[in-house]
C-alpha cells in the first residue's frame, strides 16, 4: 500500500483499505465529508471532496443513498398510505428482529414495503412473492428481490438513516443512476458507479462502463467498507494497487 493512501485515508471500523479480487489487490479509499443534506449539490460535493484525490485508472463509487438524498428522493413515513398487501408481505420479511442477527428492519415495515410495491408495481410484486414462496421451500433465497428489481430493492426504510431528521423518512431509489455515473465520468475523468451496499451485499444502480462488473462490485465491497451508520464516507475511490 502506498504511504500516501495510508496517510490520507482511514478505513471504517475494523475494515481494511485493501481488498483482493481475483488475485488483484485494490485500495478502497473512503472519502470523508461533512454532513450532507438534501440541499447539497452532488457534483459540487464530488468536486470538493473527491476530485483532489482522483488518479488515472481510478473508479469513483458513489452511495446511491447520497444520490437520492441530493435529488430529494425522500418520503415522510407518516405520509405513506399502506395497503393490505404491504402489511401482509412486510410481516413475512425475515430480518431476525429480536435476535443478535438483527441489522435493521429492511422492508419488514408496512411503509417500506408499500414504497417497494409502488416502485415495482403490484403485478410484479405478486409474481415475485409467489415465486419466492415456492423456491424458499427448496432452499433458494433471494428470489423476491431478484424479481422485483434493483430499483425496488434499493428502497430504504427509516432506520437506514441514523442521522436526524432522516430517521423519520424513507428513501426512494435515485433517478437516472446511469446518467449520473456518466456525468461523473465526464466531469472527473474516472469511470463511476452508483452503488447500493449493505451487510447483505452490494450491487450497482448505474455505471459509466460495463468494465465495472456486478461480480467485481460484490467482491470489492463485500464487507460494506462504507459502513451502515454515521461514518459519512459516501464516496469511495477504488484503485488498483501497483506491485512494488
Amino acid at each position: 500500500m502506498s504511504n500516501t493512501a495510508a496517510d490520507t485515508f482511514t478505513p471504517n471500523g475494523t475494515r481494511t483499505l485493501m481488498m483482493a479480487v481475483g488475485g488483484v489487490s485494490y485500495l478502497r479509499l473512503p472519502v470523508r465529508t461533512r454532513r450532507i443534506s438534501e440541499h447539497d449539490d452532488l457534483m459540487a460535493l464530488l468536486k470538493e471532496y473527491v476530485a483532489p484525490h482522483v488518479e488515472p485508472g481510478d473508479y469513483i463509487f458513489v452511495s446511491e443513498k447520497i444520490v437520492a438524498l441530493t435529488q430529494r428522493r425522500l418520503v415522510r413515513i407518516a405520509d405513506v398510505q399502506t395497503s393490505a398487501l404491504a402489511r401482509f408481505l412486510s410481516k413475512r420479511v425475515h430480518n431476525h428482529v429480536g435476535t443478535e442477527k438483527f441489522k435493521g428492519y429492511g422492508h419488514g415495515t408496512a411503509p417500506a414495503m408499500q414504497l417497494l410495491i409502488d416502485e415495482a408495481g403490484v403485478p410484479r410484486v405478486l409474481f415475485a412473492a409467489a415465486v419466492a414462496a415456492l423456491t424458499r421451500s427448496l432452499g433458494i433465497k433471494g428470489a423476491f428481490y431478484f424479481l422485483v428489481g434493483k430499483r425496488a430493492k434499493s428502497v430504504d426504510c427509516p432506520m437506514s438513516f441514523d442521522i436526524e431528521p432522516y430517521t423519520h423518512y424513507a428513501k426512494l431509489p435515485p433517478l437516472d443512476s446511469p446518467g449520473v455515473a456518466r456525468k461523473i465520468r465526464a466531469a472527473f475523468g474516472a469511470e463511476a458507479a452508483i452503488v447500493d451496499a449493505n451487510y447483505i451485499g452490494a450491487f450497482t444502480l448505474g455505471k459509466s462502463t460495463r468494465r465495472i462488473t456486478e461480480a467485481f462490485v460484490r467482491a470489492v465491497l463485500k464487507d460494506n467498507p462504507a459502513g451502515q451508520a454515521d461514518e459519512m464516507t459516501p464516496f469511495f475511490i477504488i484503485r488498483k494497487e501497483e506491485k512494488q
